[in-house]
């Protein structure tokens, strides 16, 4: 042990022993820092319920619509779906049509109706960030679809975190693996030192499966732009091109509108490490990767990344779309279980719970944590409804999508450049 690390544990007058038996008897506690209610937190009667838009009806806005149906047919009766937005007038109507409720083909539309008190995007990445500053400045409260912007719109998500910051209304990013206890509890141990000072971390997203034709199907081959279809506010600010029906549809295989994995997937597995971290905005970034499966996309299938923070410690980030083990089982859909290391030992969830593992290399842990449960799309939405009625925080805030964004649009622009990308401070932008 080092001799600043003697100091602190003399000082403190707890060793690692003892912060462990203090630890396993808070554990219960720790688990329900971040209270999840089953019931709405303050009575709401039919005038004070939360009036949801949902702009974007495609397999995003779809999945929201269904989980929002499932909590109405469970009694939750803290909120109302009242209007939905698509530029893909068949695809609207739909959704309209099966949820009784109001459509509007533009979004602006919905966010002038006087009943619509919180969004739900669920759009294309590329049109993410200008929906939510246009949500924020009209009051409405957001859940925005990961990724919070396209890789390419770093000074937009800047611009959006600033709008967010000015205004009252609650956001929440889509990546709701934070509502797994897991992450709470072992934020909580590393704040309390339990693994030392952290040095490096490890996470990633595994799965099989293309965004071509299977993942990503063209409703109607025949589609041509005009008054059922909006082309022009499909293409948003990404390059001006020809209709084309393949990346209206299937617009997550082209790097105008997504990134691949490490824009699509990687906000999932980074969100909660960057959030148990405390991790600020990175230094530099280098990434790695490509299409070594789907050839047909644009975008890479396989991506790593390597982020290294002014706290003096690194996060790595791997995956790929050509093979679905996670090696430590995944906790969560094609998640890797975050390991966390630190000078004094190692945290991570081992069957159901978190692990401590001494920093000597044991494989066994020397003390584990419950948990009494694992993430829940229902209960992420629940939270997000709190939020909006008493103003706390929510579970992956702004301010938080604003970090790890800004490291995973550093990986792409790092892969894409062939160059390491670092972080300017002082001028707050991204330099290659």
């Amino acid at each position: 042990m080092s001799e600043k690390h003697m100091q602190g544990e003399a000082n403190s007058g707890m060793g690692r022993r003892d912060f462990l038996r203090a630890a396993g008897v808070a554990a219960a506690t720790v688990a329900g820092t971040r209270a999840f209610a089953q019931a709405p937190a303050t009575a709401a009667g039919a005038n004070d319920r939360i009036g949801v838009g949902v702009i974007g009806c495609g397999g995003r806005g779809n999945a929201h619509l269904g989980t929002l149906r499932k909590l109405k047919e469970a009694g939750d009766d803290t909120f109302e779906i009242v209007a939905v937005s698509d530029v893909y007038r068949p695809r609207l109507n739909k959704a309209a049509d099966e949820y009784k409720v109001k459509g509007y083909m533009d979004h602006r539309e919905l966010l002038a109706d006087p009943n619509v008190d919180a969004v739900c995007i669920a759009t294309p990445d590329h049109i993410h960030g200008y929906q939510a500053i246009d949500a924020v400045r009209a009051g409405k409260h957001v859940y925005c679809e990961k990724p919070v912007t396209h890789w390419r719109q770093f000074d937009l998500t800047k611009q959006l975190n600033e709008e967010v910051k000015k205004g009252s209304v609650r956001f929440q990013l889509g990546s709701q693996g934070q509502s797994d206890p897991a992450w709470t509890q072992m934020r909580k141990l590393i704040q309390e030192g339990l693994i030392g000072q952290p040095i490096v971390a490890e996470c990633g997203y595994f799965r099989i499966g293309d965004w071509g034709e299977a993942g990503m199907p063209i409703d109607d081959p025949n589609a041509q732009p005009g008054a059922d279809l909006n082309w022009e506010a499909f293409l948003g600010d990404s390059p001006k091109r020809d209709f084309d029906v393949s990346r209206f549809f299937r617009w997550r295989m082209y790097e105008d509108y997504a990134g691949g994995p490490v824009t699509d997937l990687y906000p999932h597995s980074l969100t909660p490490v960057v959030y148990m971290m405390g991790a600020g905005m990175p230094s530099s970034v280098v990434a790695s990767g490509g299409k070594f499966r789907y050839d047909q996309r644009e975008v890479p299938d396989t991506f790593s990344v390597l982020i290294d923070y002014p706290e003096k410690f690194t996060i790595a980030v791997l995956g790929t779309q050509g093979n679905a083990y996670s090696a430590t089982g995944g906790r969560g859909a094609g998640g890797r279980i975050p390991v966390v290391r630190g000078w004094d030992g190692t945290l991570t969830v081992m069957n159901d719970e978190v692990a401590f593992i001494p920093a000597g290399g044991s494989d066994k842990p020397e003390k584990t944590f419950p948990l009494e449960r694992k993430e829940s799309q229902e209960l992420y939405w629940k939270d997000f409804f709190r939020c909006c009625k008493t103003g706390d925080e929510t579970l992956s805030p702004m301010d938080l999508a604003f970090r790890v964004q800004t490291a995973l649009q550093m990986g792409f622009l790092s892969f894409r450049e062939g160059k390491t990308a670092k972080f300017d401070p002082a001028e707050q932008k991204i330099v290659l």
